[in-house]
């Protein structure tokens, strides 16, 4: 994406209810972009929402922890205390929307070489007003029962 060989980082939201997300291009994937996002989440996009639920993979930033590192801890409490971690098992990652969105976002508009973060910021952030503004919504058709019969071998009998 960039001439320097160092490339942009995406942060993405997904709310599967209502095909709303949110995405970010930072430079690091550090834990201080993740908490920052978050409490971004928490205090500008669902404000009004009493506890979050994030599903999350296992990046060893993506944890309540990495909040008390970056922000005082009355306000690190504050903020992990409106969010509920759920994190996908090590083998599934398939199985997380975020994932599919991710790849929908390479496909659609990251597909070409974008010549600084600059750039991409701007394309990625028409991509999401464009995908929020028709409130697409990932169609999600694996469900349990199919799980138990394809990962059959990850069932004890």
């Amino acid at each position: 994406m960039n001439t320097k060989g160092k490339e942009p980082v995406i942060c993405l939201l997904y709310f599967n209810l209502t095909g709303y997300r949110h995405i970010e291009v930072t430079k690091h994937r550090k834990k201080e972009d993740f908490a920052r996002f978050m409490k971004k989440v928490v205090d500008e996009i669902f404000p009004q929402a009493d506890t979050l639920q994030l599903v999350v993979d296992n990046l060893n930033i993506h944890n309540p922890w990495c909040f008390y590192d970056v922000f005082p801890p009355e306000e690190a409490r504050r903020i992990v205390k409106k969010l509920e971690f759920h994190y996908t098992p090590k083998h599934g990652s398939w199985l997380n929307q975020v994932e599919i969105e991710f790849a929908v976002l390479a496909q659609q508009c990251l597909n070409r070489r974008l010549p600084d973060m600059i750039i991409t910021a701007q394309e990625v952030a028409i991509w999401e007003k464009d995908r929020n503004n028709r409130k697409v919504k990932i169609d999600w058709r694996f469900k349990s029962k199919d799980a138990r019969i394809k990962l059959k071998r990850l069932y004890p009998s």
